[in-house]
């Protein structure tokens, strides 16, 4: 609120002395205010530090989650896929980052920012925001060894394998082993052990 007190008082400013100068002057008024401008919109379109930081976090759990996950031989050629459904440019970053370096056993990492479950991944994950669209993913997925990763309460009894929580500001995970079995994907029972068990 502060902030934009400050910048309503020096744009109206500007705007007096843009009415009383010359052109050479309005010229760099009008420089000015398009600056403004443009600073203050990209300031609010930043990632927040704590947002950087969740996506960090989750980004390395995807990673590992396929040292813990066995898809079937066939799923083993080629890249490996992890399509992300939805928008959000911190945690697509942090996983590109991840797919310059490493690789799950000899496959290269892949990432896409997927509309729909069409095409073929190792991983999906569905941001909060693409909740609604989880029975479409289940549906699309019934015939492929895929892995159903969210991130909102209840998911993991609706078809989620595993679901992103907070539990006493820290990050957590929910899995559904029965979720994960039916997509012919093998857990191994550390990962088990790791997570909050659902049913």
């Amino acid at each position: 609120m502060i902030y934009s007190k400050k910048l309503y008082i020096c744009l109206t400013k500007r705007f007096n002395a843009f009415c009383s100068c010359s052109l050479n002057q309005m010229k760099k008024l009008v420089y000015i205010l398009v600056s403004i401008l443009f600073c203050t919109s990209w300031i609010a379109d930043r990632p927040s530090a704590s947002e950087e930081a969740s996506a960090k976090i989750k980004a390395i759990y995807i990673y590992n989650f396929t040292k813990y996950i066995e898809w079937p031989d066939n799923y083993k050629q080629g890249n490996f896929v992890i399509g992300v459904m939805g928008n959000n440019l911190s945690l697509i970053n942090e996983l590109n980052k991840m797919a310059a370096s490493k690789t799950v056993g000899a496959q290269k990492l892949e990432i896409k920012n997927i509309t729909s479950a069409d095409a073929v991944c190792h991983i999906i994950y569905l941001l909060s925001t693409n909740s609604a669209q989880l029975a479409e993913v289940v549906d699309k997925i019934k015939n492929k060894s895929t892995l159903i990763i969210t991130d909102r309460a209840g998911l993991a009894t609706k078809g989620a394998g595993i679901n992103f929580v907070i539990q006493e500001n820290k990050q957590k995970i929910e899995l559904n082993k029965s979720n994960i079995e039916k997509y012919k994907l093998k857990v191994a029972s550390s990962l088990v052990e790791l997570a909050i068990q659902v049913k």
